[in-house]
């Protein structure tokens, strides 16, 4: 079984090569190479994540070199959950993507980009979950971050640069932050293994240690988008494809929830800056919440939902209790699939009804009430309506937070409460502009023009809603004719609205939506698994002495 693990890692990267070999020329066999890489990684995942809950965390040292001198790649509970969920999420998104036409077919380029990439980014982002030291740790984000870079850029478009080069700033940065905490590490302790790092930080003086720890979380907090340091992803995710814009929003800002996690527990146990981190994640949940409330376009809106709700992770991580560590591992898997889904269904309203900008949007009940249901469920789910799966994460935190019994905690339970309410306000919001008002005068037509290479767009105009910073500066007050340019598509080629939406994005959405859904009817073996997950994150051992290989 050991022999398993790698695989996640190693297909999509071989995959990768396979992809490039084909480029345009075989395009259907090269999506026939990603969608079935993709599905063998999610059985992979699956079966991972059930024989570590039988036996155990599993690993393998590749080149057979002993620890520490060895790459060291770990399964365990966590890791197993968090690649199962991911790897499904992904496969998912593929398949949307399929439906929306993203290969790259431009006769100015040689090779289909966004399948390549996109499986160097699955490959990244399962190397990480796998790392069993903090060299490799930073490897598999490297890869996932190049990766991003290309993503999200597609199209060469002037927004979508402009986002990208935010996007790559602030990556290079954490990189450099990353480099140097490594270093930090490695001077003090003479390790990077995880298993060595767990008894030699301990050995540290406390001020050595507090300041390894502060760089670390500082770190996985710009990846994880937590306030203060999420103000880069309002303006860099919105601007991508929908498919993009939900994987990135749905998954990679949970690796750095995930790294927090699991440094937390294995390095720094003890819990000495729980109060800063309930702190932090209140800050989270409010100010996220109410830039989302201030937003009329779709996507922004999401972006900010998604950064106060990285808030009810970071709360189970700073009240550092088997309760709270299964609440937050809990919500985490919960908010993987129904953020992807929301991103997912953004980009069904954008195809249908031409923009997501709110003020441009209504009567989509009527018009499309498949795309009404896809957006309902997924929206309820991330208010916390019992009794799905957005519910059960809350209810868990906020139990962990009243058995604490600490000041902090019971803020955090209020607050948490109190953003629930306002999360429910603002998918409210969206329902009554999107879907249940009349359409207004001069809605977007069939046809009308999505995309195209043009992006001489004007940030000097405020656009429709007569706000400055919501994403539609230069857009507008009304929606462009038919065969009217307004931006530039992913490979420069023109997207038109259509009133049938394609059966492949329909049909990937749907099944996000169900994976969530699963999550509320399997609710109770869920949360016996993340429940003895918490515990084994707690009692380290099992884990430290797999890295080490005894």
């Amino acid at each position: 079984m050991n022999a398993l693990v790698p695989l996640p890692v190693l297909l999509p990267l071989c995959a990768t090569g396979l992809s490039l070999a084909f480029g345009t020329r075989l395009g259907r066999f090269q999506r026939f190479i990603s969608v079935a890489v993709l599905t063998a990684v999610t059985a992979l995942s699956a079966i991972l994540m059930v024989a570590a809950d039988r036996q155990g965390p599993l690993s393998v040292h590749l080149g057979d070199f002993a620890p520490p001198l060895g790459i060291t790649l770990v399964a365990d509970r966590l890791s197993g959950l968090m690649l199962t969920v991911s790897s499904a999420v992904t496969l998912c998104v593929l398949v949307y993507s399929l439906g929306q036409g993203m290969t790259d077919r431009d006769k100015e380029t040689p090779l289909a980009v966004f399948h390549p990439a996109y499986l160097i980014l699955v490959a990244g982002v399962s190397c990480t979950f796998l790392a069993g030291d903090l060299v490799n740790l930073y490897v598999g984000f490297e890869i996932m971050l190049v990766a991003s870079f290309v993503l999200l850029t597609l199209g060469g478009t002037g927004p979508r640069m402009r986002a990208g080069s935010t996007y790559v700033i602030i990556s290079l940065f954490s990189s450099m932050l990353f480099l140097t905490a490594i270093a930090m590490t490695y001077a003090a302790t003479g390790t990077a293994n995880f298993g060595q790092l767990a008894v030699r930080l301990a050995e540290l003086p406390i001020g050595v240690q507090t300041l390894i720890q502060a760089l670390l979380l500082t770190v996985f907090a710009i990846k994880a988008a937590v306030f203060p340091l999420a103000a880069w992803l309002p303006d860099s995710y919105p601007t991508a494809p929908a498919p993009v814009t939900a994987v990135f929003a749905g998954l990679l800002t949970k690796v750095g929830v995930y790294c927090m996690l699991r440094t937390e527990t294995l390095l720094f146990p003890g819990n000495r800056i729980g109060d800063l981190l309930m702190a932090i994640a209140l800050a989270s949940m409010v100010i996220g919440i109410l830039g989302a409330v201030a937003q009329t376009d779709l996507k922004r809106l999401l972006s900010f939902t998604l950064i106060s709700h990285i808030g009810y992770m970071v709360f189970g991580i700073g009240l550092a209790t088997r309760e709270a560590y299964g609440g937050a591992i809990v919500y985490v898997a919960h908010h993987i699939t129904v953020q992807t889904t929301l991103f997912l269904v953004a980009g069904l309203i954008e195809r249908r009804g031409g923009t997501t900008e709110l003020t441009r949007l209504g009567g989509l009940a009527r018009a499309a009430p498949m795309l009404a249901l896809l957006f309902f469920v997924p929206a309820m789910n991330l208010a916390g309506i019992p009794p799905l799966s957005g519910f059960i994460g809350k209810l868990g935190l906020m139990r962990a937070g009243v058995a604490d019994g600490g000041g902090w905690a019971w803020v955090l339970v209020a607050g948490s409460a109190a953003t629930s309410l306002l999360t429910l306000y603002v998918v409210a919001k969206v329902w009554n502009l999107a879907f249940w008002r009349a359409a207004p005068p001069g809605q977007a037509a069939t046809g009308t023009v999505l995309e195209s290479g043009d992006d001489s767009d004007d940030d000097s105009d405020p656009g429709p809603d007569g706000v400055f910073g919501t994403g539609d500066e230069g857009i507008g007050t009304t929606p462009p004719p038919a065969g009217q340019a307004v931006a530039a598509t992913l490979h420069g080629r023109a997207v038109t609205t259509t009133s049938r939406l394609p059966h492949p994005m329909v049909a990937a959405t749907a099944a996000t939506i169900a994976i969530g859904l699963a999550f509320t009817v399997f609710a109770d073996p869920l949360t016996s698994y993340t429940d003895r997950t918490a515990a084994e994150l707690l009692q380290r051992a099992p884990y430290i002495q797999e890295v080490l290989g005894r």
